[in-house]
């Protein structure tokens, strides 16, 4: 586990471990728990590395055709980078290939529903809404 995860740091940019250690040493100053670094750099591995899929996720991707082509997962990159920025926490994404329902603090697509899907549905527990 330390391994993989002491990869994953190595990816990231200079940049990147710049902020980390100055998020780290900022939150420290605040007596936070040493579990704050921890947090912190798993989300930026996160964030480095691109939207995930729950399990969840990728069988309704499947079960209903939805073509996540290199396009699609640049745009769906960028649509909860938006969302981030403006602190959305649960955003529902809709696309031409679909809608996407994202928890934007992990980095994960929870459910996907496809166009032909999206009539007539209700969108629930979200904060926001990107369309892309």
């Amino acid at each position: 586990m330390i391994a993989m995860t002491m990869k994953k740091i190595s990816q990231l940019s200079n940049a990147q471990n710049l902020q980390l250690q100055r998020d780290a040493a900022i939150k420290g100053r605040t007596g936070s728990n040493d579990n704050q670094f921890a947090n912190m750099m798993q989300e930026r591995i996160q964030q480095a590395e691109g939207v995930q899929f729950s399990k969840h996720a990728e069988n309704r991707i499947k079960q209903r055709g939805i073509n996540m082509s290199e396009d699609v997962m640049a745009d769906l990159n960028l649509a909860v980078e938006k969302a981030r920025a403006k602190g959305a926490k649960d955003t529902v994404i809709i696309g031409s290939e679909g809608a996407f329902i994202v928890n934007v603090p992990n980095n994960i697509v929870v459910t996907t529903i496809s166009e032909q899907e999206m009539k007539n549905n209700i969108f629930t527990n979200i904060d926001s809404a990107v369309l892309m």
